[in-house]
Protein backbone atom coordinates (compact mmCIF):
# COMPACT_ATOMS: atom_id res chain seq x y z
CA UNK A 1 0.00 0.00 0.00
CA UNK A 2 1.60 3.36 -0.74
CA UNK A 3 2.14 6.69 1.36
CA UNK A 4 -0.32 8.24 -0.96
CA UNK A 5 -3.29 6.06 -0.51
CA UNK A 6 -2.85 6.97 3.70
CA UNK A 7 -2.59 10.79 2.40
CA UNK A 8 -5.60 10.94 0.26
CA UNK A 9 -9.31 11.63 2.10
CA UNK A 10 -11.41 8.69 3.30
CA UNK A 11 -14.15 10.17 0.72
CA UNK A 12 -11.80 9.99 -2.49
CA UNK A 13 -10.87 6.08 -1.53
CA UNK A 14 -14.44 5.25 -1.19
CA UNK A 15 -14.88 7.21 -4.78
CA UNK A 16 -12.22 5.76 -6.71
CA UNK A 17 -13.21 2.06 -5.55
CA UNK A 18 -16.51 2.47 -5.76
CA UNK A 19 -17.39 -0.26 -8.65
CA UNK A 20 -15.40 -2.87 -6.39
CA UNK A 21 -17.60 -1.47 -3.55
CA UNK A 22 -20.48 -1.85 -5.17
CA UNK A 23 -20.41 -5.23 -5.65
CA UNK A 24 -19.64 -6.17 -1.99
CA UNK A 25 -23.00 -4.17 -1.37
CA UNK A 26 -24.87 -5.70 -4.31
CA UNK A 27 -23.58 -9.50 -3.08
CA UNK A 28 -25.06 -9.13 -0.11
CA UNK A 29 -28.58 -6.89 -0.56
CA UNK A 30 -29.15 -8.38 -3.92
CA UNK A 31 -31.21 -5.53 -4.93
CA UNK A 32 -30.57 -2.24 -7.16
CA UNK A 33 -32.51 0.22 -5.05
CA UNK A 34 -30.93 -1.24 -1.90
CA UNK A 35 -27.33 -1.62 -3.06
CA UNK A 36 -27.72 1.94 -4.18
CA UNK A 37 -29.12 2.68 -0.81
CA UNK A 38 -26.21 1.50 1.05
CA UNK A 39 -23.59 2.91 -1.49
CA UNK A 40 -25.21 6.12 -0.47
CA UNK A 41 -25.57 5.82 3.16
CA UNK A 42 -22.28 4.12 3.36
CA UNK A 43 -20.97 7.38 1.38
CA UNK A 44 -22.29 9.63 4.14
CA UNK A 45 -20.68 7.64 7.01
CA UNK A 46 -17.53 7.52 5.33
CA UNK A 47 -17.47 11.48 4.83
CA UNK A 48 -18.80 12.09 8.54
CA UNK A 49 -15.67 9.73 9.88
CA UNK A 50 -13.07 11.60 8.16
CA UNK A 51 -12.76 14.25 9.56
CA UNK A 52 -13.22 12.51 13.48
CA UNK A 53 -10.17 10.04 13.43
CA UNK A 54 -7.78 8.71 10.64
CA UNK A 55 -7.97 5.63 9.19
CA UNK A 56 -4.63 3.18 8.46
CA UNK A 57 -6.19 1.28 5.98
CA UNK A 58 -8.91 3.04 4.19
CA UNK A 59 -10.21 1.06 1.56
CA UNK A 60 -10.57 -2.16 3.87
CA UNK A 61 -12.02 0.44 6.11
CA UNK A 62 -14.97 1.56 3.53
CA UNK A 63 -14.92 -2.27 2.65
CA UNK A 64 -15.95 -2.77 6.33
CA UNK A 65 -18.54 0.11 6.71
CA UNK A 66 -20.48 -1.29 3.07
CA UNK A 67 -20.57 -4.77 4.14
CA UNK A 68 -22.09 -4.00 7.60
CA UNK A 69 -24.47 -1.06 6.57
CA UNK A 70 -25.24 -4.07 3.53
CA UNK A 71 -25.63 -6.40 6.67
CA UNK A 72 -27.78 -3.92 8.99
CA UNK A 73 -30.10 -3.85 5.41
CA UNK A 74 -30.83 -7.26 5.16
CA UNK A 75 -31.27 -7.25 8.85
CA UNK A 76 -33.57 -4.72 9.17
CA UNK A 77 -35.99 -5.97 5.68
CA UNK A 78 -35.80 -9.44 7.88
CA UNK A 79 -37.99 -7.35 10.34
CA UNK A 80 -40.06 -5.45 8.59
CA UNK A 81 -40.75 -8.77 6.60
CA UNK A 82 -42.10 -9.95 9.92
CA UNK A 83 -44.09 -7.24 11.10
CA UNK A 84 -45.65 -6.02 7.98
CA UNK A 85 -48.06 -3.65 8.54
CA UNK A 86 -50.98 -3.97 6.18
CA UNK A 87 -53.13 -1.17 5.14
CA UNK A 88 -56.30 -2.78 6.02
CA UNK A 89 -59.89 -1.17 7.55
CA UNK A 90 -60.01 -3.38 10.55
CA UNK A 91 -63.85 -2.59 10.77
CA UNK A 92 -64.39 -4.16 7.15
CA UNK A 93 -62.69 -7.45 7.59
CA UNK A 94 -64.99 -10.26 7.56
CA UNK A 95 -64.17 -12.33 10.19
CA UNK A 96 -65.58 -16.17 9.87
CA UNK A 97 -68.06 -16.64 12.29
CA UNK A 98 -68.62 -13.68 13.82
CA UNK A 99 -71.95 -12.25 12.95
CA UNK A 100 -72.71 -9.00 11.06
CA UNK A 101 -74.13 -5.83 12.66
CA UNK A 102 -77.12 -6.01 10.83
CA UNK A 103 -77.39 -9.49 12.32
CA UNK A 104 -76.68 -8.37 15.90
CA UNK A 105 -79.19 -5.61 15.25
CA UNK A 106 -81.45 -8.75 14.34
CA UNK A 107 -81.00 -10.61 16.73
CA UNK A 108 -81.50 -7.98 19.67
CA UNK A 109 -84.87 -7.26 18.14
CA UNK A 110 -85.48 -10.59 18.29
CA UNK A 111 -85.02 -11.14 22.16
CA UNK A 112 -86.42 -7.65 22.77
CA UNK A 113 -89.56 -9.32 21.15
CA UNK A 114 -89.53 -12.28 22.95
CA UNK A 115 -88.88 -10.76 26.64
CA UNK A 116 -92.11 -8.14 25.69
CA UNK A 117 -94.16 -11.77 25.36
CA UNK A 118 -92.83 -13.36 28.30
CA UNK A 119 -93.81 -10.02 30.18
CA UNK A 120 -96.91 -9.79 29.65
CA UNK A 121 -97.27 -13.58 31.12
CA UNK A 122 -98.03 -14.19 34.88
CA UNK A 123 -95.31 -14.39 37.03
CA UNK A 124 -95.21 -17.29 38.15
CA UNK A 125 -95.65 -18.93 34.16
CA UNK A 126 -92.20 -16.27 33.31
CA UNK A 127 -90.69 -17.83 36.68
CA UNK A 128 -91.36 -21.43 35.83
CA UNK A 129 -90.20 -20.63 31.82
CA UNK A 130 -86.88 -19.75 33.37
CA UNK A 131 -86.40 -22.14 35.54
CA UNK A 132 -86.74 -24.79 32.74
CA UNK A 133 -85.51 -22.99 29.51
CA UNK A 134 -81.84 -21.25 31.30
CA UNK A 135 -81.54 -23.20 34.83
CA UNK A 136 -82.36 -26.54 32.89
CA UNK A 137 -84.17 -27.94 35.49
CA UNK A 138 -86.49 -30.44 35.48
CA UNK A 139 -90.52 -29.88 35.64
CA UNK A 140 -90.20 -32.35 38.93
CA UNK A 141 -87.55 -29.52 40.34
CA UNK A 142 -89.90 -26.87 38.65
CA UNK A 143 -93.03 -28.31 40.71
CA UNK A 144 -90.85 -28.87 43.98
CA UNK A 145 -89.24 -25.16 43.74
CA UNK A 146 -92.63 -23.60 43.02
CA UNK A 147 -94.97 -26.05 45.27
CA UNK A 148 -97.21 -26.94 42.82
CA UNK A 149 -98.30 -30.39 40.46
CA UNK A 150 -96.32 -31.46 37.97
CA UNK A 151 -99.36 -30.68 35.65
CA UNK A 152 -99.52 -27.42 36.20
CA UNK A 153 -95.85 -27.17 35.44
CA UNK A 154 -96.46 -28.58 32.49
CA UNK A 155 -99.58 -26.13 31.41
CA UNK A 156 -97.10 -22.81 32.68
CA UNK A 157 -94.02 -23.94 30.08
CA UNK A 158 -96.42 -24.65 27.23
CA UNK A 159 -98.29 -21.55 27.47
CA UNK A 160 -95.10 -19.30 27.75
CA UNK A 161 -93.89 -21.63 24.84
CA UNK A 162 -96.88 -20.23 22.76
CA UNK A 163 -95.80 -16.98 24.08
CA UNK A 164 -92.52 -17.52 22.50
CA UNK A 165 -94.13 -19.02 19.65
CA UNK A 166 -95.11 -16.04 18.45
CA UNK A 167 -91.62 -14.44 18.21
CA UNK A 168 -90.43 -17.32 16.02
CA UNK A 169 -90.62 -15.30 13.02
CA UNK A 170 -88.46 -12.89 14.19
CA UNK A 171 -85.73 -15.68 14.70
CA UNK A 172 -85.28 -16.58 10.53
CA UNK A 173 -83.20 -19.50 11.57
Amino acid sequence: MSSSILERPLSEVFVSNRPQLRRIAQSIVRTVEQTDEVMQDAFLKIVDIAFDREVRQPFFYCCQVVRNLALDCCRRRTVEGNHRNFDVDVDMVDVPGAPSPHKVLHERQALDAIDRALDRLPAKTRFAFELYRLEGLTQREIAQRLGCSLGQVNGLIADAARAVESCRHLLGD
